[in-house]
């Protein structure tokens, strides 16, 4: 079995999740492992679900956006294009990649319960970048599309606004991801962003979860995408089923308008 120290060394490098052999070790929510931990994380949760409704597989996501954030009105601003929290769950099943934008998201990604490669496109397309003066994050985007990376993973940005625009105009070239998470914060082009991604997500019918308004970051993208991985684990040991068509999957509260 892979020690928690040797899980977040695999974490660090792009050689995949902290699971070496074959067996899954089990989903521990946000790392708890100790009594206390695990105390904390479940006290922590049954509060949170005192004020998310806990009905369907997206109100999951709506939870962790709350918990992640420590803001209940988060659960108001999470928006879902098509059905990301089924499909999402099945690429963690089928241990496709999950890639991330940047170091602080991958770092975020739980090494328990799946065996997917996890990936950061940062530090990738440094050529590009320079040739054309775009954001690193950007071409890194586009260098890993150009290796076909983003194809069947799940695509988590939690930081870059232009790394979701990036990835956009790859949906709109043809790549299609499992599913998109995208919570990149920030006041210059982070709700533009999310905006475009929702957008190309519903015309292409790309899977994708997002956030409205400026607010969202790393630890947020992280947050759900492990609960997609939350969700896997539930499928496998039969908790949970994914052939139920989604409930209210767009529910939200309409007094939000995009910011």
């Amino acid at each position: 079995m892979t020690t928690e120290k040797n899980a977040h060394m695999d974490l660090s490098t792009d050689g995949g999740s902290g699971s070496t052999n074959d067996e899954y070790e089990e989903y521990a929510d946000l790392g708890a492992t100790t009594s206390d931990a695990m105390e904390i994380a479940e006290s922590s949760m049954d509060r949170v679900r005192e004020l998310v409704p806990d009905e369907t597989l997206e109100d999951r996501l709506r939870q962790k956006a709350v918990h992640a954030t420590g803001d209940p009105e988060f659960q108001h601003l999470v928006r879902f294009a098509g059905d990301p929290v089924r499909t999402g769950a099945r690429a963690v099943l089928s241990e496709q990649p999950i890639v991330t934008d940047i170091t602080m998201v991958k770092a975020g990604i739980t090494g328990r319960g799946h065996q997917c490669p996890v990936k950061k496109a940062i530090g990738n397309g440094s050529e590009l970048a320079a040739e054309t003066g775009m954001t690193r994050t950007a071409a890194s985007v586009l260098e890993l599309d150009r290796q076909g990376v983003y194809d069947d993973a799940i695509a988590t940005i939690g930081n870059a606004p232009t790394a979701a625009l990036a990835l956009a105009d790859c949906i709109e070239s043809g790549t299609r991801p499992a599913a998109i998470v995208a919570t990149p914060v920030g006041f210059i082009k982070a709700a533009e962003s999310r905006n475009r991604i929702r957008a190309v997500a519903t015309e292409y019918g790309v899977p994708a979860i997002t956030t409205v308004g400026r607010r969202g970051g790393s630890g947020l993208a992280a947050g759900l995408t492990n609960e997609l991985v939350h969700v896997a684990s539930d499928v496998r040991d039969g908790k949970v089923t994914l052939e139920t068509a989604p409930t209210e999957a767009n529910r939200h509260d309409h007094r939000e308008v995009e910011r």
